[in-house]
Parts: structure tokens; sequence; C-alpha cells
């Protein structure tokens, strides 16, 4: 459990104020100036060991991201982009930061933006979250309004602009290339790489995209030190997490937590247990939609960090913890969550484009009843054409679910199966 002194975002509820100077009686924007005199490089080298990994699903060192950044800034600005495109099913973490918390993500932009040696910000933020955008609109200007960002940032002669951007709804916008692509205009589909945004990102500058959790924490673990975030959760998956849990949980929520907390204690404290108590239990996905789902005797004793749950076949992902009792139908979740994908797909590769739309309607077939063990034979194999053919990760998005459904409940589909055909005949 998570100590209330270690949490760092303590108003993640909104039940204060978002505004400057609460957030200022809070802690944001305290001693900032400070932060940034350690200089660019002494941030980068704090930021890698206090052993920071990407909240926003892939789990790359975020410090060892920023260090890729060109040490010298030539003709090309440096870029810090700001991925709030929250649009996987069942994480909804960033939203709440956005909402509650505006100005630990404004804070963590000046200084990132400012250990990467960039003078400009651009947020790009889910269509959809309008109320979300106008408040954080609001905190940027009260950042303006109080000077701790524009010409001279928090006093430390840093100019440093935020720009807000709003998307216009595509899931595909949240992969780094395709959000960049969509910044400058452009249909926001998937970019090659190499080369990396690090070397040609933002208008071809150099660029960092990181997610919103990623950044709103960078203050705290700079304040607290280093030290301090390296010793919560466990090695290698250092510091505290937001969680999202939904589904057959008795109290929906989005909590902070301590990495490697247990899924049971998650949800059983947290989330006041799963309907119908424990053991009604089916499946959890542990990590948003695109994450593989792990049965109950898995979820019994697991641990919620990025190497237990990638040791058992899964991920953390975004942590959208998605818990799912004995009342759910899993070939009809997972066949909804195939139509999103097939919907969501951008169409520049092929194993997508059409891959997406064959794994959907296969599914349909077996959900409808009127399939066989061969034509679940012939998805799985589908699913291994697209997985890791594909430009970016949605082909695998696509596929893991599929592929996680049929490893543990293989026998359960085609017994059922087998009882139609028998009824049929």
């Amino acid at each position: 459990m998570l100590k209330s002194k270690d949490k760092i975002f303590t108003n993640i509820y909104g039940f204060k104020s978002n505004d400057f100077s609460s957030s200022f009686k809070r802690g944001d924007w305290d001693n900032t100036k400070k932060i940034l005199f350690l200089g660019h490089d002494k941030i980068i080298e704090k930021v890698k060991a206090s052993g920071l990994r990407g909240r926003g699903g892939a789990g790359f060192p975020t410090g060892l991201k920023w260090s890729f950044m060109p040490k010298i800034v030539q003709e090309r600005p440096h870029y810090l982009v700001v991925n709030a495109d929250e649009s996987e099913p069942g994480t909804c973490k960033d939203r709440d930061i956005i909402r509650n918390e505006p100005h630990k993500l404004l804070e963590g932009c000046l200084i990132a933006g400012f250990a990467m040696r960039a003078h400009v910000c651009y947020i790009y933020i889910r269509g959809e979250f309008f109320n979300e955008s106008q408040i954080l609109q609001n905190a940027i200007d009260e950042a303006y309004e109080n000077k701790m960002i524009g010409k001279n940032s928090a006093k430390s002669g840093w100019q440093f602009d935020i720009f807000l951007h709003r998307g216009a709804g595509a899931y595909i916008c949240g992969e780094e290339t395709a959000l960049l692509e969509s910044l400058e205009g452009k249909k926001g589909q998937p970019r090659l790489k190499p080369p990396f945004p690090a070397g040609v990102g933002l208008y071809g500058c150099p660029t960092t995209v990181n997610n919103v959790e990623s950044i709103a924490v960078i203050p705290t673990i700079l304040k607290r030190g280093e030290n301090w975030f390296s010793k919560l959760g466990n090695d290698n998956n250092t510091g505290t997490k937001l969680f999202c849990i939904s589904g057959h949980v008795n109290t929906p929520c989005n909590v902070e937590e301590e990495m490697g907390i247990s899924l049971r204690d998650l949800i059983d404290i947290h989330a006041g247990g799963v309907v119908g108590g424990w053991d009604n239990l089916l499946a959890v996905i542990p990590g948003g939609s695109s994450t593989p789902l792990i049965p109950k005797n898995i979820c019994d004793n697991i641990l919620m960090d990025f190497d237990n749950l990638k040791s058992v076949g899964t991920g953390l992902g975004t942590a959208g913890v998605i818990v799912m009792n004995k009342s759910t139908d899993l070939l009809e979740a997972i066949t909804r969550l195939s139509y999103f994908y097939k919907h969501e797909s951008c169409g520049q590769c092929t194993p997508c484009r059409e891959g997406t739309g064959w794994m959907w309607r296969i599914m349909r077939k077996i959900s409808s009843g009127s399939a066989s063990s061969k034509d679940i034979n012939n998805l799985l194999d589908l699913t291994k054409q697209i997985e890791g053919h594909t430009i970016c990760a949605l082909g695998d998005a696509a596929a893991w679910p599929i592929q996680g459904l049929f490893k543990h409940f293989r026998s359960e589909i085609e017994e059922k199966l087998n009882k139609n055909k028998i009824a049929a005949e």
C-alpha cells in the first residue's frame, strides 16, 4: 500500500480547486527555478536515476529517451510534444490529471522542455476531451499570467511557450509519429522509423513525445529526490502509478498506488472487490484493451508492474484494469474490441487494413456459435501474420486480445461450439 506522504497526485479526485493558487499551495511551481538551475544534463541524469519508465504503455525509460535529443541546438529548434490523446479503452488516468492537476503537467512540461533544450511545447489533447481542454487552456493562461512560462519562465531566464492542440478523435493519433503527422496538419498515419523523432520529429526537428503522466510526475521526482522515487515499487519497475479500474467491480476508480502492488489488493482495497466476490472473477485485462487478458488463476497472485505481467504473457500497458466476472461473455467482449481496432486502423499497412477486418469477421462467426476448430486455427494464424508486420503497434494491439482469449479459454469455447453443433444436428 502506498503511504499518503508518498502520493504524487494529491488532488486526483478533484476535491480541491485546480487553479494556480490552490495548486501552488499543494507544491506545484514551488522552487521550479532551483530545479532548472541544475542544468540540462543534470536533470536528465536524475530522471534516469529515478528509474521512471514511460507511463503511456510502452514502459521505455524516460530519462534515456530524453538523452537521445541532440546536446547542441543548431539550425533546427527542439520540441517537446505531450501525448494527451488518451483513447485506449479502459484508460482514463490522463483525463483526471488534466481535470484536477493541470499545473503539475505544465510544470513538468517546463522542466522536461528545458532539459531537452526545447523552447516550445505542444500538448496534443484528444478531441473529445472538450471540458478538459478548456481546463488545461485556463491553466496555461494562469501559468503565463504568473510568469511561470513565457519569456522568463519561473525567473530562470529560459523562454518556454506551451500550445494546446485538439485532435479530431482518431485512436491512431495516440501513436507518437501519427500524432506528429496530425499536429503538422496532415492525415494521422504513423511514420516509418528510423528516423526517430529525436532526430527528425515535428517539422523535421528534434522532438521528444511523452505521455501526460510521464511528464506530470517529473517535478515531484526532482523535488523529493530520485532516490525517493527509485525506492518505491520493484527493481526496474520503480515509483508510483495511476491505475484505472473498471468493469465488474463495486467501486470503479482511478487510484495512485505503488508499482508492484498485487492485482487482488488493487481490486479489493481500492475498487470494492469483484461484483459477486473474488471467486466470481473470470478474467482481467490488466493494461488497457490492447493487452491480453489473464484468467482468475493468474490474477490470484500476479503483481502489477511491467516485468511481472510480461512474464505471464500480458503487459501493464496504460494500467487500465478491466475486470470481468462470470457474467461476461468473453467472446462477445473480445469481438467488440476486434471491431474497435478494425474501425480505428488508419489503413496504411495491408496486414492491419485487411487483417483487422478479417479478424473481426471470424470472431463474429465464432461468437455466433457457427464456427469450428478450423476457424479458430485460421484466426490464430491470421493474428501471427498481422503481429509484428505493421509500421506501428496497432496491428499488435488488435491481435493480442484474441491471442489472450484463446490461449486461456480455447477449450471452453470449443466445448460451447461443439454443443451448438450437436444441438443443430
